[in-house]
């Protein structure tokens, strides 16, 4: 009995040791998978062999889970998440994790969440540039969304295949009437009809170039798969014919030389699985065919890295990634001059556009712009888009901000020759993280101004005229419609003046300027304008109470009078006061004349002439006369009658408050037009 107990412990050791063993094996065959860039390849296995580690072999599973977590964070799988968070659950030995997970829950909008986790890793390494741009672009993300340019960004459903990814679109030539794209959809399949191979680094089928042209109605059109360029898969047979080298190809990113002759695009390849780089290769076209490609030398280590090419508009500077020795971190962007058919005097752009993350998918426009994507820079999340203006010998950065940049990758812009649209990509709302292509376009700023004009009455007037004067030289006269509006265009960056003038009314200047203006906007403005032949009320004039004293809320209606006299220089006018029916006449007299008095001491303090202005105080004598405005404000009020005392008193308490009120006021009426003008 203690032989087959012993034989029973002997079996189960030998078990747990075999289990063991096994884990070990797939775990580092999950690591050969990583580290040759077979990232979907590899998650699958880390995924799986996760679950089978013993929990309290925590380093273990710290190991597993963090690989994992590298595997869908550069596959931008949302799981990269949870598997971050199982590798410091078990205490993985490298903070690195702390800002690995930051980026991705910064990828996913977690703004607050991810601060916390950069600010972990920034305790250990305060001048860590990686992470406090991460952090920063968190504080800084919500500010930035609510910040948007100009331009109108839409999908560009013509170009985006279902269940696929489509990405960085390149025009051929300046007409910009044709387009090459990359793309991985599988209804176009090679026309040679081999099995469509699957990338053992992302899981999806592998990418090629396709073309689309423009119809003669301006439709994007005839989308083909570009062939001839290399073969998608090839197979080879080795000797004696036991075994087979396979070789998977994908092909993307391209550029074109100022000709559209010349393609310029990356071929990236692996042999029996095995990531061997990508390369940038070139292809000539000829009678309407692409050539056979050639792969284009600019390292002389084969084993260097390169990519995403673009051409500048001479054809003589190309730019491109690769992730060569001495370089800033990650994937930075190089140039290379072309000298009589070699690609030489390579260079890296430097720290202002490079960081210890990843730049990618360069782009120069024909005015020498750089435009690029960037992990390392404060961004929204994920690559965001960048431009860069070259000053010397260094560069100034700015991010494209919203509608361009989201939480999720936008990068592989393209611009319409010297228009101001084009297409990018992103993979913003892509739960499956599939890349589409969207369109841009910056609409025509239109600025406007709008209105109605008005009698005193608050009627509309018809047959009022406007005169627009520019400092950019603009002199325009027109009439405003029938019902009393008005909408005139005006310039950018102008200061202008508008003059509103009707037979038998004041006139009214307004003075604005469209200066500074960074969206199209419309002014709205409405006028009113006063009659020269009745009294004008004077609005918001207010005394103390049973004093002349002006009072502070007086200021706006006084300032407004003395517009409209500067508006109008060469009148003169009547400023009179009116007071309710209580107290003695000869008080209300002398109250009124004061309180007029005021008016006018305050109008000369402000620079009008005290020649234009005689003030008198009408005490009770004049009581307001009910009009349509009136009556319509007060139905009680009888159109016509005028609120005397007499009438005031056949009114109940609450009536006759608001009749004292409306004859307690302060008007002017012109007296002459012609001030000055002998």
């Amino acid at each position: 009995m203690h032989l087959k107990k012993i034989l029973y412990i002997c079996i189960i050791l030998l078990a747990a040791g075999l289990q063991s063993c096994s884990i070990m094996a797939r775990i580092k065959r999950a690591d050969r998978k990583y580290q040759i860039g077979e990232y979907y390849a590899a998650a699958d296995m880390y995924r799986q062999t996760y679950r089978q580690i013993n929990s309290k072999d925590k380093s273990l599973r710290a190991h597993v889970a963090f690989q994992q977590g590298e595997c869908y964070r550069i596959l931008n799988n949302s799981k990269a998440v949870s598997a971050y968070k199982n590798a410091i659950r078990y205490n993985y030995h490298d903070s690195i994790v702390f800002v690995h997970y930051a980026q991705v829950l910064q990828y996913q909008g977690k703004y607050k969440e991810a601060i916390k986790q950069y600010d972990i890793y920034l305790e250990q390494h305060p001048a860590d540039y990686v992470a406090q741009a991460g952090k920063f672009a968190c504080i800084k993300a919500d500010e930035w969304k609510k910040t948007h340019s100009r331009y109108k960004v839409t999908p560009a459903k013509e170009f985006n295949a279902k269940r696929s990814s489509n990405y960085a679109p390149a025009f051929i030539t300046s007409s910009a009437d044709a387009l090459v794209f990359t793309s991985n959809r599988q209804e176009q399949a090679p026309t040679n009809k081999k099995k469509v191979r699957t990338s053992a680094v992302t899981g999806m089928p592998t990418f090629s170039l396709y073309s689309a042209r423009k119809n003669a109605a301006g439709k994007w059109e005839e989308i083909e798969l570009c062939e001839g360029l290399l073969p998608e898969s090839e197979e080879q047979e080795e000797e004696g014919g036991t075994q087979k080298q396979t070789t998977t190809a994908e092909i993307g990113v391209c550029c074109f030389s100022p000709d559209g002759k010349t393609m310029y695009f990356t071929y990236a390849k692996s042999i029996q699985g095995q990531d061997v780089g990508a390369k940038i290769y070139t292809s000539q076209r000829a009678s309407g065919e692409w050539s056979e490609a050639q792969e284009l030398q600019l390292f002389k280590d084969s084993s260097i890295t390169v990519g995403h090419p673009s051409i500048c508009a001479t054809g003589d500077t190309l730019y491109f990634v690769s992730d060569a020795p001495g370089g800033y971190g990650g994937k930075d962007i190089y140039m290379a001059i072309n000298n009589g058919g070699t690609w030489d005097e390579i260079t890296n752009l430097g720290p202002s556009i490079n960081t210890a993350d990843d730049e990618m998918f360069p782009y120069i426009r024909h005015d020498g712009r750089l435009y690029f994507s960037s992990r390392g820079l404060p961004g929204l999340g994920g690559l965001d888009l960048f431009y860069a203006i070259r000053q010397d010998t260094t560069y100034n950065v700015f991010n494209m901000g919203v509608p361009f940049n989201s939480s999720g990758d936008d990068f592989g812009i393209s611009f319409a020759s010297e228009d101001e649209a084009g297409f990018f990509s992103s993979n913003r709302g892509q739960k499956k993280g599939y890349d589409l292509i969207y369109a841009f376009h910056l609409p025509e700023m239109e600025v406007h101004i709008q209105g109605t004009i008005y009698n005193n009455d608050r009627q509309h007037l018809s047959d009022a005229s406007i005169r627009l004067i520019g400092n950019d030289g603009t002199n325009v006269k027109t009439q405003i419609r029938r019902d009393g509006t008005y909408r005139l265009r005006l310039n950018k960056e102008v200061q202008y003046a508008m003059l509103i003038t009707a037979r038998g009314y004041l006139n009214q200047k307004h003075i604005f300027s469209t200066e500074g203006l960074q969206d199209s906007h419309t002014y709205k403005q409405d006028f009113t304008l006063a009659p020269i032949s009745k009294p004008v009320k004077m609005e918001n004039i207010f005394f103390k109470f049973g004093s002349w004293e002006l009072t502070a809320d007086s200021e706006n209606g006084l300032n407004a009078l003395i517009k409209l006299l500067n508006d109008n220089p060469n009148i003169t006018i009547e400023l009179s006061a009116h007071t309710d029916m209580v107290g003695s006449k000869e008080a209300n007299e002398q109250l009124s004349l004061r309180r007029a008095q005021s008016v006018v001491d305050y109008l000369i303090k402000h620079g009008i002439d005290s020649k234009r202005l005689t003030p008198v105080g009408y005490g009770e004598e004049k009581p307001v006369i009910v009009d349509e405005i009136l009556h319509n404000l007060y139905p009680y009020l009888p159109i016509g009658q005028e609120l005397n005392e007499t009438y005031i008193l056949t009114l109940n308490t609450e009536q006759q408050e608001v009749c004292k009120s409306l004859n307690r006021r302060t008007e002017f009426r012109v007296l002459k037009t012609t001030y000055n003008l002998y």
